[in-house]
């Protein structure tokens, strides 16, 4: 039986965004094709049929998680500071880091992403670039390209500080830890922070 385009490409975005979910949850090398084409309820054999090799889907799923994290984060943020604001406590929020299949893929694969082939490498960085942009566009919105690197150095600290609270078995701490990246990251980026914390 043969299928129409819409939905050979449906498939292979529910095949790109189950391989995004177990990446992260299991790391890139930890996720076999079977597990991946499993996860999106379909055999092994129709793998071939979207992607060349799991290179392919591995840069292609890092993209679409770096494009869903700008798409539902960064471009629904506010201008201006309260953006930034909102964008830096979702990002260091309790509820990311205890989501992980659905968090940053920053903060679950930059370990592996600096592993992989140069096209997975390039795709990884246009996508946190395009956040980036973002970021750097609510800090500096008359000239947003001369605080990109300072929002790409916060983009960092913020994923560093996500991952050592996913680590660490002590919830406490683990929240702390949370707190004291929010408040780095406004200095950082020159945020004042004076609005009231939303709930977690």
């Amino acid at each position: 039986m043969r299928y129409g385009k819409e939905h050979k490409q449906a498939t292979r975005q529910r095949i790109i965004e189950a391989a995004g979910r177990r990446f992260k949850r299991d790391g890139i090398d930890g996720s076999g094709i079977s597990t991946l084409m499993t996860d999106a309820g379909l055999t092994n054999g129709a793998f071939y049929t979207h992607f060349t090799s799991k290179d392919d889907l591995v840069a292609t799923a890092i993209a679409d998680q770096l494009q869903a994290q700008n798409a539902s984060i960064v471009a629904q943020a506010a201008p201006g500071r309260a953006g930034l604001e909102q964008i830096v406590r979702w990002y260091l929020s309790a509820q990311h880091r205890d989501s992980s299949d659905d968090g940053c893929p920053s903060a679950a694969l930059l370990d592996e992403i600096r592993r992989c082939t140069d096209p997975t490498k390039q795709a990884y960085t246009d996508g946190v670039l395009m956040v980036i942009d973002g970021i750097a566009a609510r800090l500096a919105p008359d000239d947003p390209l001369s605080v990109r690197t300072r929002a790409l150095s916060a983009y960092a600290m913020m994923a560093g500080t996500l991952q050592l609270s996913r680590a660490l078995t002590d919830r406490q701490l683990a929240d702390e830890l949370l707190e004291q990246g929010i408040h780095n990251a406004f200095a950082l980026l020159g945020v004042e922070h004076g609005h009231s914390r939303p709930a977690m």
